[in-house]
């Protein structure tokens, strides 16, 4: 009996020193458990948040690249692939010809400049972008410069430059142009250059109308005009 109660004690004595052990052990664990899912919590959201900006960056380039491809196709009067750019419900308004609604217009548009021929140059590059993306990354807003050269040979040669304002939505996937908005800020024969004056705002199409009237009337080079900013200073925010 005696060593019935020895042993027993002894069972106890150990369970206690078992228990005083384990217990610290099992708390110590708990305690990086937590701060191992803490530590996971926070590596997700870094990587969300890189995750996002690395869609804005795509965004951005993607939008760069299709405006840099409106620009070449206009040079080599590539009508179909630059109206193949522009939602189906996009606007198009350039200089003094009124607003165009619509891919099937934009295209009528396009076609209306003329067709590319021996001796005619037609560079309109673009420069000078600020692109603003939507938060939701499914709209954007842009600002552009373009530079051009037109001439055709014997007849004419004017240097010219218009600010883009510009606007883009995703469409399944794929950025495309909702509204192109070109003020020409000036236009001068080459030969006298801009000390000598402005060539005229360009007017509409004699035959091809435009489903509405300019929506901002203003003149270019020697008058002053500055078209409107769709963003504010990304340093003042004013």
């Amino acid at each position: 009996m005696n060593n019935k109660l020895l042993a027993a004690g002894f069972l106890l004595v150990l369970g206690i020193a078992a228990g005083g052990w384990l217990l610290p052990q099992q708390i110590a664990t708990q305690q990086q458990i937590a701060a191992l899912q803490a530590e996971v919590t926070t590596l997700q959201q870094q990587a969300s948040i890189l995750a996002t900006a690395a869609q804005a960056a795509n965004d951005w380039t993607s939008i760069a690249n299709l405006q840099a491809s409106y620009g070449f196709y206009v040079d080599k009067s590539r009508w179909d692939d630059a109206a193949a750019l522009f939602t189906d419900n996009a606007t198009l308004e350039i200089a003094g010809r009124g607003l165009f609604v619509g891919k099937a217009r934009i295209s009528e548009y396009l076609h209306g400049l003329g067709e590319m021929e021996y001796g005619r140059l037609y560079n309109h590059m673009q420069l000078q972008p600020v692109i603003n993306v939507a938060t939701d990354g499914l709209s954007a807003k842009a600002r552009w410069r373009s530079f051009m050269q037109v001439g055709r040979l014997g007849k004419e040669a004017r240097w010219g430059d218009a600010i883009y304002e510009n606007e883009y939505a995703k469409d399944n996937g794929v950025w495309k142009i909702s509204k192109l908005h070109s003020f020409i800020t000036f236009y001068v024969e080459f030969e006298q250059g801009w000390n000598k004056g402005g060539v005229s705002l360009p007017q509409p199409f004699e035959n091809s109308n435009p489903d509405a009237e300019a929506t901002v009337k203003y003149g270019a080079f020697p008058e002053v005009f500055l078209p409107p900013y769709h963003y504010k200073n990304p340093v003042t925010g004013q």
